[in-house]
C-alpha cells in the first residue's frame, strides 16, 4: 500500500518540512489515538499491517555473544555478526515486524550513561532491515518521566528516529489488554499490555548496562518495566515494586517472552544506578536470545555474581540458565573485557554481589 493509498486518518506525514518536535508529535499522538498498524517509512514506499500477530517463542539456545565496541564503530555490522552468532538468519526475520524497547529513564540532556545511545538503536534498526524485516518500531515508557518528548529530545533519541523515520510509539499512553499473569510468581493476578504487542512479530530488549539500588542490576528483563502503560500503572509505576521487584521482573520476562536482547554497554552505570549513578566505559555490547542467560553474561561483565541477584536466581529455575557452565559463550570471552562496576557500600542490595 502506498502512502496515497492510505486512509487520512492514519497517513504518514512527509518528513521534509517537518521539525524534530512536530515529527515526535505526530508519532506521540498516534500512538495515544491507539494504532491500528504502523508504518515505516523506507524510500517512498510505507506498508501497514493491520492484522495482530501473535509473538511466538522460537527453540532459543542459551547462547550469548560479547563484542567490542565504541560508539563510533559500525554498530550495524557489529549487530549483524551478532546475530549470525546466535543463528538468527534472514528467513527467520523476513517481513517481521520488530518492536525495539530501549532504556529511556530520564531527561539528562548529554549523560550518555543513563539512556540507551541513540547510535545502538540505529544500529540495531540497520541490522533487522539489513534481514529483511518488514518494519521496524521503537517502542518505550518511561516510568520516571511524563514528559516522553523531552526525554526523546535530550537523549538524542528523537533527532536519529526523525533521520532514520522510523516511529515511535510512546507506551505510557497505548490503550491495553490485560492477561493472567502466566507464571504468577509475584502478587500481581494479571497484567495489562499496550496493544501494539499484539501487532508485532518480536519484540527486542534493548537495555543499557547498569547497576540498580533495588534489584541489583538493571538489564535486559528489568528493561521490560517500561513496556508496561503509564495510564494503568501510574507513575513511577511504584505498584510493580510493591507487587515484588524481582518477581515482577520474573513475570514479565515470563509474559512477554521477548525474542533478543542486546545490551549497550558501551558506556553503562555503575553505583547508584539507574539514574544517579555514574559513568562506567565497558566497550562492549552483550548479545543473545535468552534473557536470564545474557542477564547473567552481563552481570559477569561487571564483576557482579549472577547467582546473588534474586530475579536471576529464580529466573534460572524458570525461564533459562544463569550458571556460566550452561551459557556457550561466543565473541569475546567475559575475563577478557571484564570491567569492575563500582557499588555504593550502604545500599543493601549491593552486599556480597562481587564475583
Amino acid at each position: 500500500m502506498t502512502k496515497g493509498d492510505m486512509p487520512p486518518e492514519v497517513s504518514q506525514p512527509q518528513s521534509r518540512g517537518l521539525t524534530r518536535r512536530q515529527f515526535l508529535l505526530y508519532c506521540l499522538g498516534g500512538a495515544a489515538a491507539g494504532l491500528g498498524g504502523y508504518a515505516l517509512w523506507r524510500s517512498q514506499t510505507c506498508r501497514w499491517w493491520l492484522a495482530p500477530a501473535v509473538l511466538k517463542q522460537p527453540a532459543i539456545p542459551a547462547d550469548t555473544f560479547i563484542a567490542r565496541a565504541s560508539y563510533a564503530d559500525d554498530l550495524a555490522g557489529i549487530i549483524r555478526t551478532g546475530m549470525v552468532e546466535l543463528g538468527i538468519t534472514p528467513q527467520e526475520i523476513r517481513g517481521k515486524k520488530i518492536l525495539l524497547k530501549p532504556n529511556l529513564v530520564e531527561s539528562r540532556e548529554g549523560a550518555i550513561h543513563i539512556n540507551t545511545h541513540p547510535l545502538v538503536v540505529r544500529g540495531v534498526i540497520e541490522a533487522f532491515f539489513g534481514l529483511g524485516a518488514g518494519a521496524v518500531v521503537v517502542a518505550e515508557g518511561p516510568g520516571h518521566r511524563r514528559d516522553t518528548l523531552l526525554v526523546l529530545e535530550e537523549s538524542g533519541m528523537g533527532e536519529v528516529l526523525m533521520e532514520d523515520r522510523v516511529p515511535f510509539i510512546d507506551l505510557n499512553y497505548q490503550s491495553g489488554y490485560t492477561v493472567a499473569n502466566p507464571l504468577g510468581f509475584s502478587r500481581l493476578t494479571s497484567i495489562t499490555f499496550p496493544d501494539i504487542l499484539k501487532q508485532v512479530d518480536w519484540v527486542v530488549s534493548l537495555p543499557k548496562l547498569k547497576t540498580h539500588h533495588w534489584a541489583g542490576a538493571t538489564l535486559s528483563m528489568k528493561n521490560l518495566f517500561g513496556i508496561l502503560p503509564g495510564i494503568y500503572y501510574g507513575w513511577p509505576k511504584n505498584v510493580l515494586h510493591w507487587a515484588g521487584i524481582d518477581e515482577v521482573i520474573v513475570d514479565l520476562t515470563a509474559a512477554v517472552r521477548p525474542q533478543l536482547a542486546i545490551v549497550d554497554g558501551i558506556v553503562g552505570m555503575e553505583g547508584d544506578g539507574p539514574i544517579m549513578g555514574e559513568p562506567k566505559a565497558a566497550g562492549v555490547l552483550i548479545m543473545g536470545r535468552n534473557l536470564p542467560a545474557v542477564d547473567a553474561t552481563a552481570c559477569r561483565v561487571m564483576g557482579l555474581n549472577p547467582h546473588k541477584i534474586k530475579y536471576l536466581v529464580a529466573a534460572n529455575r524458570r525461564l533459562g540458565p544463569i550458571a556460566a557452565s550452561a551459557i556457550r559463550q561466543r565473541g569475546e570471552d567475559i575475563q577478557a573485557v571484564q570491567v569492575a562496576f563500582a557499588l555504593v557500600d550502604k545500599i543493601p542490595v549491593y552486599r556480597g554481589l562481587r564475583l
